[in-house]
């Protein structure tokens, strides 16, 4: 199994150097919308001296740290392997002895946010060059720390993604619903504001949900900004729903190849 991970890793990260174009325009996607919402709070942080304690500072890092925690525990797994289902290339790769999604689709994802992470490394230097933010709470131990929780959350957000995904075999409108997905994701796991400043109400359902695995947790992990049982009920709740989430994708993906029906097939 070794050797065909390294034979995948090769394959895949050549691949991912060729289409350059591809990668530019994923490195805007993902920078927009943290880097409006740095400039709007900071802003109104910077106009009234605070939001809810939190200042212009506060609200630098926390985005600035996003950045490269969203790579972390992205995937881009919808626009990788749906189309196979549609188009009916899958069957290529079902004959394989080895699992289509979570081996060469996997490999994939991880070449192609390597690559991502190698681009916008130079580009995070920038911004931190513009906006200055000051990181006097995080700590060598904190980022260790919060490497469990992005490994979780990546995990996580792969496997779910994996079973939207997967609803290929039934309907063609598998990105509308991952769209609405990723809304969840924009809502509960601190991507658009930080959950505490969120209605009570919906950082109560956040802390049951494993969104904030994704972002949020790691990044007020690095910052030294959660108490120790906090870390540990967060790391509880991401165990618990790495197990659902394997579960609920093995069922779906066995059921849909059931289903699953192309030309030569």
């Amino acid at each position: 199994m070794p050797a065909i991970f390294k034979r995948l890793w090769q394959v895949n990260w050549a691949e991912q150097w060729q289409y350059r174009a591809n990668l530019i325009m994923y490195i805007l996607y993902w920078l927009v919308s943290p880097i409006i919402y740095l400039a709007v709070w900071t802003s109104i942080a910077t106009a009234n001296g605070n939001v809810s304690g939190l200042t212009a500072n506060d609200f630098i890092t926390y985005y600035m740290i996003l950045l490269i925690v969203d790579q972390l525990t992205s995937n881009i797994i919808i626009h990788i392997f749906a189309y196979k289902v549609q188009d009916g290339t899958l069957s290529g790769e079902l004959i394989k002895p080895i699992h289509p999604m979570l081996t060469s689709t996997l490999v994939n994802d991880i070449a192609f946010k390597t690559l991502n992470l190698i681009v916008l490394t130079p580009i995070w230097i920038v911004l931190v060059l513009l906006f200055k933010p000051q990181f006097d709470s995080v700590s060598i131990s904190g980022i260790l720390l919060s490497i469990p929780a992005i490994l979780l959350g990546y995990m996580i957000n792969y496997l779910l993604s994996g079973t939207i995904t997967s609803l290929a075999f039934w309907t063609t409108r598998v990105y509308s619903i991952h769209e609405f997905y990723y809304a969840l994701i924009l809502l509960f796991a601190g991507q658009f504001v930080p959950l505490q400043l969120m209605p009570e109400v919906i950082q109560n359902i956040a802390r049951f949900l494993p969104f904030q695995l994704f972002m949020y947790l790691p990044i007020q992990i690095i910052q030294g900004k959660l108490p120790t049982n906090a870390i540990v009920q967060g790391y509880i709740t991401g165990i618990l729903w790495f197990a659902v989430a394997l579960m609920v994708f093995r069922l779906v993906w066995r059921e849909g190849v059931k289903r699953y029906s192309a030309v030569g097939a």
